[in-house]
C-alpha cells in the first residue's frame, strides 16, 4: 500500500479531481460529501472526515467517508478535546502511527472509529486560525508520508475557502453559524474616548483568492519570480532613497523586508505549493497562513514581530499578482470603523469623514501620530487590541466602546440593542452641553473659568462656535507636518496659521512651536534611532539645532498674524536660556519683517510649557522670562512617575490626581500667581470632569482641553462651589499618602454636592 500511495498521490492529482468537483453544480453538503470521498479514495484511506468549527467554539461532523453516516451534524467535540480538538487549539497537524497510545484521544461512540489506528488530521487554517479540522484515517497502524501530509493541507486550504465564502454556513445542526460569524469581545486599550457602531473595514483589505489551481507550473512558477523581483526592486529603491534614514526605525523595517524577501525557506515553500497544483497566489496565502499558524505559538515578542513583518510582505506579494484589490476602490460605507495593524495620520484622513465612526489599532498608543488625528476627528480609538486584523472581516458589524476599551467583532443582538440604548443615552447629554454653549463658563460661587480647547488641523475650527469654546488654548503646528509627505512650504505653514487665525475670529489662539522628533518622526526629515525618544532629540532641542526648522515657523506665524495678536508657546524647554534664544529669533525675524515692510503683531505673547520637571526648580526665574506658561499635564505627569504612558502595561499603574503630583501643580499656580503669569493647563487631566474639578480646586483658572469635553466640564462647573472645593482639597493633599485617595475624595465631593462629572 505505501508503494502505491507513494507512485499515485500527489497533490496536484487530488486538487484535479477537487477542481472538478468545484465546477459541478452542487449543493453545498452533497460538495462536501465528494470531496471527503475523493480525498479517502486518492489517499488510499479508510476513513476521510471534515469538522467545522461553529460560532459556539464547539467542532462538528461536517461530512465523512467511512465513519458511520449517522454521526454526521451529531457527533460534537470540543476545542481542546481529543485528538481534533487538540489539532483546533493547537493549529499543528498530527500523524500518528496508532491514535489510541496518544494522551488526547478521546473516544466518540457515534462515529465507529475505534476500529481504525492511523491517523492524520491538519488544521483548515484561515489567516493562521483553525476554524475547522480535515481528518484520514486507517485501519493498519502507519505513518503518513510527507506527500500525503502535503496533499492534506493543500486541501485544506480549498475547503477553507469553502467556509470563509459561506458555502456551508446553514449545515450546522445548531443553527448559530460557523466561526466566522462568531460574536467576539477584544479587549485593549482606549486611546480616545467615545463609541462608535458601524461595519469593519480593513485599512488593507485582505486580497481575496478566486483562482486556486493552476493549470500551467511553469507559468505560475514564472508569475511568483517577476512578483519578487519586483517586490526585492521596490524595498531596495525605498533603501536607497534619501529620505531613508542611514539609522532608524523606518529603515530596520525595510532591512527585515529584504531580508524576508531573499529568504530561500520561504520562497522554497511557495515554489512547492505551485508544483502541488495550486496557482502563485494560493501559493503564497496557504503559506502565509501556515507561517501565522506557527509563529502565533510563539510567546516570544520578536518573533511575533516578525510574523507582522511576513505579513505585510505577502500581503504586498499577493497585491503584486493579482492587482489591486477592487475592494480598497470602494466608497466607505455610511458607519464605518477602520481595523488596522497600524496606519499613518495622512491615511486615516483619506477616509471621509462624516462617515468614519472609529478606528482599531492592533498597536498604537496614545501619543501616535493617527491617535492624535483620531482625537482630532472625535472618534473613539481603541489600540493595543491583538489578532484584530486576522478575527475581522469586511463588512462585518462591529462596536467601538471608547470608554470601556473594548471592542465587539459581530456582536450579537443584545449586546448591539445595549450599545444603541448608550449611544442614544450619550446623543441625549450632547443635547444638554448644546445648551450650555451660550452659557458663561462661571462656578457656582461666582469664579469664572476659561474653558480652552485644544487643536491641530483647519477641521478643528468649527468646534469653537459648537463648543462655545473660549478659545484656542493649544494649537499643534506638528500636525500640519505630520499628515504632509513633504516639508510644507512656508507659504503654506502661512496660510494654515491666518486661516485658523480668522477661523477663531476675536478669540485667542495660541500656537505652539514644532514639537518633532523623539517619537514624532517625519518621514521627510533624517533622524536617528533613539532609546528614549520622549526624553530625546524633539522639540525646542531639535529646533535650536536646526534653526532653519523654527526661523521658517516663526516667520510664517508673524506674517500670519500681521496687524493682530500673536501668542506663541514652546515646548519641552528645559532651561530658561532656552527660552532666550528662541526670543533672539524671533527678535531677528520680527526685524527682517520690518526691513521689508511687512506688517507685523500688534502684540506678541511668548509662553513656554512646563513638562520637564527641572524647570520646577525655576519657577522664579521662568515666570520672569515668560508672558504665561501652560501646565503639560500629560508629558510632566509621565516624566515625574517615570511611567511611559504608551506603554500599555504601565500607563495606568500611576494616577495623577495622586498627592505629590497635586501639589506640583499647586505649587506651578501659587508661583504664577505670585509673578502675575498667567498659568493654563493643557491635557487629559483637563479633559475629564472629575480631575478637571481637582484644578478648580488647586486654582487653575483657565484650562485646555479637546473640544468634546468642554460641555461636560462646563456642566461640572457650574454646579461647584470652587471656595469650599479649594479648602478641602488642599487641606486633603497636605496629608500623608494612606488611606483615602484624592480620587475618591473628589468623587465623594461631587456626589455629596450633585455635581455631574
Amino acid at each position: 500500500m505505501t508503494e502505491k500511495t507513494e507512485s499515485n498521490l500527489g497533490p496536484r492529482v487530488l486538487l484535479k479531481l477537487l477542481r472538478e468537483v468545484m465546477a459541478k453544480t452542487l449543493g453545498a453538503q452533497e460538495r462536501l460529501d465528494e470531496i471527503v470521498s475523493h480525498i479517502a479514495s486518492s489517499m488510499t484511506a479508510e476513513v476521510c472526515s471534515v469538522y467545522a468549527l461553529r460560532s459556539d467554539n464547539v467542532l462538528e461532523l461536517f461530512a465523512t467517508e467511512g465513519l458511520n453516516s449517522s454521526a454526521v451534524h451529531e457527533a460534537i467535540l470540543n476545542v481542546g478535546q481529543g485528538l481534533v480538538g487538540t489539532i483546533a487549539a493547537t493549529a499543528k497537524t498530527l500523524n500518528l502511527e496508532n491514535a489510541k497510545n496518544h494522551p488526547a484521544f478521546a473516544f466518540i461512540p457515534e462515529t465507529g472509529e475505534e476500529k481504525y489506528k492511523s491517523f492524520l488530521g491538519v488544521p483548515i487554517l484561515r489567516s493562521g486560525r483553525a476554524i475547522g479540522v480535515l481528518v484520514v484515517q486507517n485501519m493498519v497502524e502507519r505513518l503518513y508520508h510527507e506527500v500525503e501530509i502535503e496533499a492534506l493541507e493543500t486541501t485544506a486550504m480549498v475547503l477553507a475557502e469553502l467556509i470563509a465564502a459561506g458555502q456551508l454556513e446553514g449545515l450546522d445542526k445548531k443553527g448559530t453559524g460557523l466561526d466566522l460569524t462568531r460574536a467576539i469581545k477584544l479587549s485593549g486599550s482606549s486611546l480616545a474616548d467615545g463609541i462608535g457602531i458601524g461595519q469593519v473595514v480593513l485599512h488593507q483589505p485582505r486580497v481575496v483568492v478566486t483562482n486556486l489551481f493552476n493549470e500551467d507550473e511553469v507559468y505560475e512558477k514564472q508569475r511568483l519570480d517577476e512578483a519578487l523581483g519586483n517586490i526585492r526592486i521596490s524595498i531596495d529603491d525605498m533603501l536607497g532613497h534619501d529620505n531613508v534614514a542611514r539609522e532608524g526605525e523606518h529603515r530596520d523595517v525595510l532591512e527585515a523586508y529584504r531580508m524576508f524577501a531573499n529568504d530561500r525557506g520561504w520562497v522554497r515553500r511557495m515554489k512547492d505549493a505551485i508544483v502541488n497544483g495550486l496557482t502563485a497566489e494560493a501559493a503564497v496565502e496557504k503559506v502565509q497562513s501556515d507561517n501565522r499558524a506557527r509563529m502565533m505559538r510563539q510567546s516570544d515578542p520578536y518573533m511575533r514581530e516578525r510574523l507582522h513583518d511576513f505579513d505585510d510582505l505577502a500581503y504586498r506579494l499577493l497585491r503584486e499578482l493579482v492587482g489591486k484589490d477592487g475592494e480598497s476602490d470602494k466608497e466607505p460605507p455610511a458607519n464605518c470603523i477602520v481595523v488596522a495593524r497600524n496606519m499613518g495620520a495622512a491615511e486615516l484622513l483619506d477616509y471621509n469623514g462624516p462617515s468614519l465612526r472609529g478606528l482599531i489599532l492592533e498597536e498604537g498608543s496614545p501619543s501616535s501620530h493617527v491617535v492624535i488625528v483620531a482625537r482630532a476627528l472625535g472618534i473613539p480609538v481603541i489600540g493595543q487590541t491583538v489578532e484584530a486584523v486576522s478575527l475581522a472581516e469586511s463588512g462585518n458589524r462591529i462596536i467601538v466602546d471608547g470608554q470601556e476599551g473594548v471592542i465587539y467583532i459581530r456582536p450579537t443582538d443584545d449586546t448591539l440593542t445595549s450599545y444603541r440604548e448608550k449611544v442614544a443615552l450619550l446623543e441625549k447629554r450632547q443635547e444638554v452641553y448644546a445648551k450650555l454653549r451660550d452659557e458663561p463658563a462661571v462656578s457656582k460661587d461666582g469664579q469664572t473659568v476659561e474653558l480652552l480647547m485644544n487643536a491641530g488641523l483647519l477641521m478643528d475650527l468649527p468646534n469653537i462656535e459648537i463648543t462655545g469654546a473660549d478659545g484656542i488654548g493649544l494649537f499643534r503646528t506638528e500636525l500640519q507636518f505630520m499628515v504632509a509627505s513633504r516639508f510644507p512650504r512656508p507659504g503654506e505653514q502661512e496660510t494654515l496659521y491666518r486661516d485658523v487665525l480668522d477661523g477663531a475670529g476675536d478669540k485667542p489662539v495660541t500656537f505652539r512651536t514644532l514639537d518633532i522628533g523623539g517619537d514624532k518622526v517625519l518621514p521627510y526629515l533624517r533622524s536617528e534611532q533613539e532609546e528614549n525618544p520622549a526624553l530625546g532629540w524633539r522639540a525646542v532641542r531639535l529646533s535650536l539645532d536646526r534653526p532653519g526648522l523654527i526661523k521658517s515657523q516663526v516667520r510664517a506665524l508673524l506674517r500670519a498674524a500681521g496687524n493682530r495678536d500673536l501668542r506663541l508657546m514652546i515646548p519641552m524647554v528645559t532651561e530658561t536660556r532656552e527660552i532666550y534664544k528662541v526670543r533672539e529669533i524671533i527678535d531677528g525675524e520680527i526685524e527682517l519683517l520690518k526691513k521689508f515692510d511687512h506688517a507685523i503683531p500688534n502684540t506678541l505673547n511668548l509662553g513656554t510649557m512646563i513638562e520637564v520637571p527641572a524647570l520646577l526648580f525655576q519657577l522664579d526665574e521662568l515666570m520672569e522670562a515668560v508672558d504665561f506658561v501652560s501646565v503639560g499635564s500629560n508629558d510632566l505627569f509621565q516624566f515625574m512617575a517615570a511611567s511611559d504612558r504608551g506603554n500599555a502595561r504601565i500607563a495606568r499603574r500611576f494616577d495623577p490626581l495622586s498627592r505629590s503630583f497635586l501639589r506640583v501643580l499647586h505649587k506651578i499656580i501659587v508661583a504664577g500667581k505670585e509673578y502675575n503669569t498667567p498659568v493654563t493647563l493643557c491635557g487629559e487631566l483637563a479633559s475629564r470632569p472629575i480631575s478637571a474639578l481637582a484644578l478648580f480646586g488647586l486654582g487653575y483658572r483657565s484650562v485646555s482641553m479637546t473640544s468634546a469635553a468642554i460641555g461636560p466640564v462646563k456642566a461640572t462647573l457650574l454646579e461647584t462651589n470652587i471656595s469650599v472645593l479649594e479648602k478641602k482639597l488642599l487641606a486633603e493633599i497636605a496629608k500623608p499618602a494612606g488611606g483615602q485617595t484624592i480620587r475618591e475624595f473628589l468623587i465623594d465631593f461631587a456626589d455629596a454636592n450633585a455635581i455631574p462629572y
